[in-house]
């Protein structure tokens, strides 16, 4: 958790039809074609090394491949699977070209994997668009095909986090959950997994499977009991899509800050093309938010969220006995906030630049200058005289 931004990358053979990984086929893709898709996929431009200097150089932690997704095309060649990569023009295994790109560059490497599949035939949901076709399968099966691909992936990569997803259809359970759990922490117990094994996805109790929570194109609330990750797009959609609407770079940096602010990560996602290069106008705006990071990366790396709930008008992180409040725009001259009990306010500055004068007469109010030093979110750091961790939360 003290990471705190990690890069999300949906890739694979759908990006020559730019529609959405997995969900478009049998929608707009039809299942034959989808499924030969593979047969032409030749991201010739794909470099390892460069997605991962490109999530260096955005100030991002560790990286997150859509190693498989709902539509079983496997990016690593497999000896459980024959729809795989090493099947494709392209040949080169990208799984392993990550891992070992993600070692070079200290990068921590992580890897996505699907619960359902409906390309098996032994998984009884063959489209997610007709969920009532009668399909004749075996799920023990599936789940043991499950577990000889994870076997390969463990084995092979080792990754420090597994990332899952596809609980929620009917021919998976919380047993199969448990089952897969158990097989991944006998491999390699230190293996971080979220929670979308089981069926339980919007908290952590004794029916669920993983580790951390898993909020989806949201910002999840303040919490500072159980680790969770914002997993959101940059985009609209999670595979690259011609032309795509991206976010603003406001709106990017408000929306790790407001994360962070809550105790959580940002799994922040990007859909390289089918050449296998990154859009520019991606890169570039993953760039800037390095940019801000490399100048206010004290305020988000190793921090706790809070003691003040994220707003519209400020996020609060907090580490020692300093507590970072980030301001999204101007308040007017003075930023009110409410009063810290049993503390003593020391000082307040502008994070990189100077002091700032304040009074704890009613509540804790600090002048704040009309143009802020940054437009998309300037950070204040107030010093206190205990450990700010410690503090309740203030909602």
């Amino acid at each position: 958790m003290d990471k705190r931004f990690g890069m999300f990358i949906h890739f694979g053979p759908v990006t020559l039809r730019g529609t959405e990984i997995g969900w478009s086929r049998n929608k707009e893709v039809p299942e034959a074609d989808y499924d030969s898709l593979y047969r032409e996929f030749n991201p010739v431009l794909f470099d390892a090394d460069r997605w991962v200097k490109t999530a260096k150089d955005a100030g991002v932690k560790y990286l997150v491949i859509t190693a498989k997704h709902h539509d079983g095309f496997l990016l690593w060649p497999s000896a459980v699977s024959a729809y795989n990569i090493a099947n494709t023009p392209f040949k080169k295994d990208m799984v392993g070209l990550l891992a070992k790109a993600c070692k070079k560059q200290g990068m921590s490497f992580c890897i996505y994997m699907t619960v359902l599949d409906w390309h098996d035939p032994d998984y009884l949901i063959h489209s997610p668009h007709d969920t009532l076709h009668n399909v004749k399968g075996d799920m023990p099966r599936f789940v043991n095909t499950m577990k000889s691909e994870l076997t390969e992936l463990i084995t092979r990569y080792k990754p420090d986090m597994l990332w899952f997803d596809g609980y929620w259809e009917k021919p998976w359970t919380n047993e199969f959950g448990r089952q897969i759990y158990q097989h991944i922490k006998k491999l390699d117990a230190r293996i971080v997994v979220n929670n979308r094994l089981g069926k339980e996805s919007e908290k952590l109790n004794e029916n669920s499977v993983g580790d951390f929570l898993t909020p989806e194109q949201r910002i999840g609330n303040i919490n500072m009991l159980e680790p969770w990750e914002s997993c959101i797009t940059i985009c609209n959609q999670w595979a690259w899509k011609p032309n795509d609407a991206m976010k603003s770079l406001r709106e990017c940096i408000q929306t790790l800050v407001k994360t962070a602010g809550g105790n959580g990560n940002l799994l922040f996602n990007v859909g390289p093309m089918m050449d296998g290069r990154m859009e520019q106008r991606q890169v570039d705006r993953l760039k800037q938010m390095g940019s801000w990071l490399s100048k206010y990366g004290e305020a988000i790396y190793g921090t706790k969220g809070g003691p003040y709930a994220p707003n519209e008008v400020y996020a609060a992180t907090r580490k020692g006995s300093k507590i970072y409040i980030h301001l999204f725009k101007p308040v007017g001259g003075s930023l009110k906030l409410p009063a810290l009990t049993g503390v003593t306010v020391k000082s307040a500055r502008v994070l990189g630049g100077g002091t700032l004068k304040f009074t704890t007469a009613d509540g804790l109010q600090i002048t704040i200058p009309d143009k802020l030093p940054d437009e998309n979110c300037t950070v204040i750091v107030i010093g206190i005289n205990s450990d700010a961790e410690k503090l309740a939360v203030i909602k």
